[in-house]
């Protein structure tokens, strides 16, 4: 596991996630000329109350890699 942290909502955050979905992380934050910070406020935003936010980072990434596949 590996922690980034990021600022959400005016207050700083640190998340825990295996290095592979980081990298991913990185590689969509650099194709779509977004901030890490952006992309996870985002999905902090939609999640429902009941995930946990690295859970929930984790899915959207397998979601943007069955979209690019499809």
């Amino acid at each position: 596991m590996k922690k980034i942290s990021v600022s959400l909502s005016g207050h700083q955050t640190s998340i825990s996630l295996e290095p592979e979905f980081i990298e991913y992380l990185q590689e969509i934050s650099k194709k779509c000329n977004r901030s890490i910070a952006s992309i996870i406020s985002e999905i902090d935003i939609k999640r429902s109350i009941d995930t946990n936010l690295s859970s929930a980072i984790r899915v959207w990434i397998l979601k943007q890699i069955k979209n690019n596949k499809s």
